[in-house]
């Protein structure tokens, strides 16, 4: 019952002025960094390892500049899910496009890191192409059940469950279908080694090396930026990566934590620094959370 009358309340702030929206998501942000203790330790640490030359009072202010990012990310979402397609690309502007376009009709991976506008750039993505990717069941089914048809709005969008593996994920690259991929959470190493993210050593997934090898696809990654206030979005194309995959899948991964870092240091109060990204550790160490 909670969980559909939050969705309802979701549902009706999709109406609102994007300016508003824009600061109610602030407002939330600012409320939720106090609140939010066990989240707020998990982002504290993890700003820790990756910037140990900060400041506490520095860290601090980036941090709750990252709050207030990510309720604009989870609340703006409501436009994502029920806005009309208009309204949604009246609001992002483009860049890079040319770099989709080039490789547009074949095999692609759209590498999208885990920054707080992904999912509004997934939604244009999935206006003008048809796409695979995964997703991570929820605990409620309701929600879960939601998102799947949300990400589903546009066109034929075929998500699957990271417990189905990879290969309806390829069935869908062979039919040039692109795979949307955010490769920056820690999955463990069963299938992937420690690579170095900010020279912290980090459980990261090799598979985007292996896929693009199997498929013969090219590395498009894809980034969105939230402007202030009631400006909107810029999603940003970069050009396909040469000579990847190398032939060195842990060479091949650390190309591509280098790439992700240098995006953060665009944009550090922008990137999920909430998900607990160095929570698997090499055998003998500590745990950090």
């Amino acid at each position: 019952m909670l969980a559909r009358l939050g969705v309802f309340i979701f549902w009706l702030i999709h109406f609102l002025p994007f300016r508003v929206i824009v600061a109610i998501g602030n407002v939330l942000g600012t409320l939720a960094y106090p609140l939010a203790a066990e989240r707020r330790n998990v982002g504290n640490i993890n700003l820790k390892l990756c910037f140990p030359d900060m400041d506490e009072q520095a860290r601090r202010k980036l941090l709750r500049a990252h709050f207030r990012m990510f309720m604009r990310g989870l609340i703006e979402r409501s436009i994502v899910w029920w806005s009309s397609a208009e309204r949604i690309n009246s609001l992002i502007r483009i860049e890079g496009v040319e770099h989709f376009e080039a490789v547009k009709g074949q095999p692609m991976i759209l590498l999208t890191p885990h920054f707080v506008g992904m999912d509004t750039g997934g939604q244009w993505i999935a206006q003008q192409v048809d796409t695979v990717c995964m997703y991570s069941k929820q605990k409620n089914l309701y929600l879960s059940d939601l998102l799947l048809q949300k990400r589903c709005r546009f066109r034929n969008q075929r998500l699957f469950a990271r417990q189905e593996g990879l290969r309806p994920i390829i069935k869908g690259m062979k039919e040039n279908m692109p795979f949307i991929y955010p490769p920056d959470q820690d999955q463990g190493v069963r299938e992937g080694a420690f690579i170095p993210f900010f020279g912290v050593p980090a459980a990261t997934m090799t598979s985007v090396p292996r896929i693009a090898k199997m498929t013969g696809a090219k590395i498009v990654p894809s980034i969105t930026r939230l402007l202030p206030g009631g400006e909107g979005y810029v999603l940003t194309f970069y050009p396909a990566w040469e000579n990847y995959p190398s032939g060195d899948e842990i060479a091949d991964a650390r190309r591509m934590n280098e790439f992700i870092e240098q995006r953060v240091l665009e944009m550090p109060e922008q990137y999920f620094w909430l998900h607990k990204r160095f929570k698997t550790r090499p055998e003998g160490e500590a745990r950090y959370y």
